[in-house]
C-alpha cells in the first residue's frame, strides 16, 4: 500500500512540474500555482483549512498575475480572458470564505478556479508546442 501511495505522490509531482513547464517565463503564474497547489490538493482530501486560511493570499496572487506583464509568447485573447477570470474567481472565493461559506460551496469554487488555472497552463503549453514545430 505504501508503494502505491508513493507512486501516486510521484505522479502528482510530475504532473505539477509538467503543468508549470508552460509558464517558466511567467513568475507571477508560477507563484499563483504554488498557492493553488498547497490549497487545492488538501481540499481534495477533505481539508479545507489551507484554503480558508490562504484565500486572501490566493486572490492577491491572482491579481498579481492579471497585472503582470504576460510574456509575449503567451499573449493571446484566450489567455487574457482566462487571466481576468482567474482574478475575478479568486476574489469571489475569498469573499465566499470571509462570509463563512460551506465546504461544499468552497470546494465547487476552488475546483472551478483550478480549472481556469489549468486552462491558462494548457494555452501556454499549446503555444509552446506550436512554436516547436
Amino acid at each position: 500500500m505504501k508503494n502505491i501511495l508513493f507512486l501516486a505522490f510521484l505522479f502528482v509531482c510530475f504532473l505539477g512540474i509538467s503543468q508549470t513547464a508552460g509558464a517558466q517565463d511567467w513568475p507571477e503564474l508560477k507563484t499563483f500555482h504554488g498557492v493553488m497547489s498547497q490549497t487545492f490538493h488538501p481540499m481534495q482530501e477533505g481539508d479545507f483549512q489551507p484554503i480558508r486560511e490562504r484565500s486572501g493570499e490566493m486572490a492577491a496572487k491572482a491579481k498579481a498575475v492579471a497585472k503582470s506583464a504576460i510574456p509575449e509568447e503567451y499573449k493571446s485573447k484566450e489567455i487574457l480572458v482566462a487571466v481576468k477570470q482567474l482574478a475575478k474567481d479568486s476574489k469571489a472565493l475569498d469573499k465566499l470564505i470571509k462570509k463563512n461559506g460551506t465546504d461544499e460551496a468552497i470546494g465547487k469554487s476552488l475546483t472551478a478556479l483550478h480549472d481556469v488555472f489549468h486552462r491558462i497552463m494548457g494555452l501556454c503549453n499549446d503555444h509552446e508546442e506550436h512554436e516547436g514545430n
